[in-house]
């Protein structure tokens, strides 16, 4: 199948819009991706012309989505590009749309936090009871405090080395 991945780095335009649908829960946002360059002649990073996507996120990844980005907030997409050229109310509009497979944010300009998302449990099949629970694993439970051992000074280099290290014999 010919499809066009992609990945974008850009910024979350819009406040995503959560929808739950028959065929499951749905998040929309616009994404502004602006490339840069530095300008050697004046000196100075210089902004190119700003592109937008509309990301259409669906199932979990929709869910997940709608509980963790912001407007603002610098993010990676990755999906299919799909252009639509279509009339309305007379005139023609031509928009990008990706279907996204993974968004995440982009850590190359701050830091995040990950928290598993919670398994809806569906009637029937479900997982081994193993892996159910090696899932439902947290990790924001507060550390138990653990006794100190006593610790003491290091040593300087050269005394640890003369007293643990022996000698080389001459060679004569």
């Amino acid at each position: 199948m010919n499809e066009t991945l992609l990945t974008v780095v850009g910024n979350v335009a819009t406040t995503p819009v959560y929808r739950e649908l028959p065929s499951g829960p749905v998040s929309r946002f616009r994404l502004a991706v602006t490339p840069r360059h530095f300008d050697r002649v004046r000196n100075e990073w210089v902004d190119g012309h700003t592109n937008f996507f509309t990301v259409w996120a669906n199932g979990p990844l929709g869910a997940n989505v709608q509980g963790s980005i912001t407007i603002g907030e610098p993010v990676i997409v990755q999906g299919r590009l799909k252009v639509r050229d279509e009339e309305r109310g007379g005139q023609h509009w031509t928009s990008a749309d990706i279907q996204a497979s993974t968004v995440g944010h982009d850590l190359s300009r701050g830091t995040s936090a990950f928290r598993r998302a919670t398994r809806r449990m569906t009637g029937g099949g479900g997982e081994h009871p193993a892996q159910q629970a090696q899932d439902d694993v947290s990790f924001e439970i507060e550390p138990q405090p653990q006794p100190q051992a006593e610790v003491q000074p290091p040593q300087s280099r050269s005394k640890s080395r003369s007293k643990s290290a022996p000698q080389p014999e001459p060679v004569g």
